[in-house]
C-alpha cells in the first residue's frame, strides 16, 4: 500500500525552467562560454555543482574548485533575484488539486528537490508548510541519480521505500527513485521514460490518487 508521496519540486509543483536558464545563460555570457537551450535541458534534475561542471566542459580554461564555488555562488544568486517574482499563480496546472486530494485521504507528502532554494520557492508560491516532510539540497551530499534525497523524505515521514510513491519530471529523478526501491510517477520531461513505474504528459487531468487506488487494488 503507498501511504506517501513525495513531490520532485521544479517541473513538478511548480516550473523554474525558464530563472535557471537566465541565471545560467547570463554566467555563462560574464565567462565567454557557450551555453543554449539543449545544454540547459541536460542539467535537468541534478545538483548546482554537477550543473556548473556540464557548462565549464565548453570553457577554453580551466577553473580551480575555489572558482567554482564562486561561479556556483554567482549563478545562485542571479537565480534567487529571478525567483522573488514568483506568485501562487506560478504553481503548474493539477498540483495544487492533487496535493489535496492526497492529504484528504490521509495520505501523506512530502517534497525530495536537489534544489537549496526549495524553501524560499514553496514560500513564494504559498506552500510554505505544507508538507508533511521536505527534503532538498541542504539536506544531502549526493545529488539524483542518487537516491538519497528521497531516501531523507522517507525517513522524515516514517515510511518505507515500498509504502512512498515519487512525483518526477527528470530521468535522474525517475533512476533516484527507482534507487530507492519506490515506485516513480513520471511527468512532464519524463513522461517518455521507460523506467518509470507509470507515466503523464501532464497531472492536470491526472488524479494519483485514484491511480494509486488502482495500484493498491493489482
Amino acid at each position: 500500500m503507498i501511504e506517501a508521496v513525495i513531490f520532485d519540486l521544479d517541473g513538478v509543483l511548480v516550473s523554474t525552467d525558464e530563472q535557471h536558464y537566465q541565471a545560467w545563460k547570463r554566467l555563462a555570457r560574464e565567462e565567454e562560454i557557450p551555453f543554449d537551450r539543449a545544454v540547459n535541458e541536460s542539467l535537468r534534475g541534478i545538483s548546482r555543482m554537477a550543473s556548473l561542471d556540464i557548462i565549464l566542459e565548453k570553457a577554453e580554461r580551466q577553473y580551480e574548485p575555489a572558482t567554482k564555488k564562486e561561479l556556483a555562488k554567482r549563478k545562485n544568486n542571479l537565480y534567487v533575484q529571478l525567483i522573488q517574482r514568483l506568485t501562487p499563480a506560478d504553481m503548474l496546472p493539477g498540483a495544487m488539486s492533487n496535493l489535496a486530494e492526497l492529504k484528504a485521504a490521509g495520505i501523506r507528502v512530502a517534497v525530495g528537490s536537489s534544489s537549496r532554494n526549495t524553501g524560499e520557492i514553496l514560500s513564494r508560491i504559498g506552500l510554505s508548510g505544507y508538507f508533511d516532510a521536505v527534503a532538498d539540497g541542504n539536506d544531502i551530499t549526493h545529488s539524483k541519480p542518487d537516491p538519497e534525497v528521497f531516501l531523507v523524505a522517507m525517513n522524515r515521514l516514517g515510511q518505507t521505500p515500498e509504502q512512498c510513491l515519487v512525483v518526477e519530471d527528470a530521468e535522474a529523478g525517475v533512476e533516484a527513485a527507482l534507487a530507492a526501491g519506490m515506485r516513480v510517477l513520471g511527468v512532464g520531461a519524463a513522461a517518455s521514460s521507460k523506467k518509470a513505474t507509470h507515466t503523464v504528459a501532464s497531472l492536470a487531468h491526472f488524479s494519483i490518487l485514484q491511480w494509486i487506488q488502482e495500484l493498491d487494488k493489482a
